[in-house]
């Protein structure tokens, strides 16, 4: 049977719009100068959600231009998690299925993985952009050997304009990824945390060389 993709999709932006609105639970895990980043047990499977909450120097506009969800973007330049990105079924003008693969990571202790996943793209009437996603299969992305599949739960990033400040962006994330393997759980739980700073430091680099 055919997956429901849109199904798919817009539930886990359902999901995203209940994280958003119950800030309940979370508890915080790392804070830089750029990102407070807390964390609940995930609803979904038995790791951990992440929430990322920050404020990025530039336009809404400019921050969604770095992190949309697009083949060619912006995102494999900047974000060292990802290393390449690739549409494989535009299911709509909202919708895709995209494959992503990430660099090993963590001193290599993390292998590189790859994910598969329906990612839908949303603008609400304040202005805000969100971006969701959560895994699926696809027939033309089987396995592949040198990767391990992992699996993000529902997750995304909402870009929120501040009101009467144009070239601000609050940037709320959520990450919920299995990231599949034999992986100690003690090396998990320090990843996503530095993974999320990381995220948002080198967004904020980005989004000034943008405007530069």
């Amino acid at each position: 049977p055919a997956m429901d993709y849109a199904g798919l999709a817009e539930a886990a932006a359902e999901k995203m719009g209940l994280y958003r609105r119950d800030p309940g639970g979370w508890r915080g895990c790392r804070r830089t100068s750029e990102v407070s980043v807390s964390w609940r047990p995930s609803a979904e499977f038995a790791g951990n959600a992440y929430r990322g909450e920050g404020i990025l120097p530039a336009s809404p506009q400019d921050v969604w231009e770095c992190i949309k969800p697009v083949a060619g973007g912006p995102r494999t330049k900047w974000d060292q998690n990802v290393k390449d990105f690739e549409v494989v079924e535009a299911v709509s003008d909202t919708v895709s299925v995209c494959r992503t693969t990430t660099p090993s990571a963590f001193m290599r202790i993390i292998s590189p993985r790859e994910f598969v996943d329906v990612v839908l793209v949303k603008q609400y009437e304040d202005g805000t952009m969100l971006s969701a996603a959560t895994n699926a299969e696809h027939p033309l992305c089987p396995p592949q050997p040198n990767f391990v599949r992992g699996f993000n739960y529902p997750c995304g990033c909402f870009c929120i304009p501040l009101q009467g400040e144009p070239d601000r962006t609050q940037l709320l994330s959520f990450f919920q990824t299995d990231l599949g393997g034999y992986l100690p759980q003690a090396v998990v739980d320090s990843f996503f945390p530095a993974s999320i700073a990381g995220f948002y430091s080198n967004l904020t680099k980005a989004v000034k060389a943008l405007k530069a």
